[in-house]
């Protein structure tokens, strides 16, 4: 099932993502790997030394966060990988196990709404979370 538009805003890229794109990856840094591996198979601007300087890590650290060996980097490096490898960054930050502060601003604006809001989401199906997100994109709720 594709998600038939845009994005109007981060949740909705966050869960078309999650939904759709978790099953490529069981953690951060083999998901990161298989990215840069993949540009880098078309551009050598993607090789861990010149990804590395451009993101201001030591080439060894970013090796290591590849193979799973150093926790995934700070939320300001991660979305600065993003947008170095074309990815969402909100699946980036979901699979190293972080929230986004833009994201954990608005939730802890209403906590126990969205709190009760997210618990009910997790047993629904996927195309009745995507619908929900369409109502709510296209404001017709």
């Amino acid at each position: 099932m594709d998600f038939d538009g845009p994005p109007l805003c981060p949740l909705t890229g966050f869960v078309y993502r999650v939904v759709y794109g978790l099953h490529m990856a069981n953690q951060f840094g083999d998901y990161v790997r298989s990215q840069r591996e993949a540009l880098q198979a078309r551009d050598p601007r993607f090789s861990i030394r010149q990804l590395a300087s451009r993101l201001q890590v030591q080439p060894s650290y970013l090796s290591k966060v590849e193979r799973n060996e150093q926790a995934p980097p700070s939320e300001a490096t991660i979305l600065a990988l993003a947008a170095e490898l074309g990815e969402d960054p909100d699946l980036l930050l979901a699979l190293g196990g972080k929230v986004s502060a833009e994201l954990r601003a608005v939730i802890m604006r209403r906590p126990q709404l969205f709190a009760a809001l997210i618990r009910e989401l997790e047993t629904l199906p996927d195309h009745a979370v995507l619908r929900i997100v369409r109502e709510v994109r296209d404001g017709n709720w």
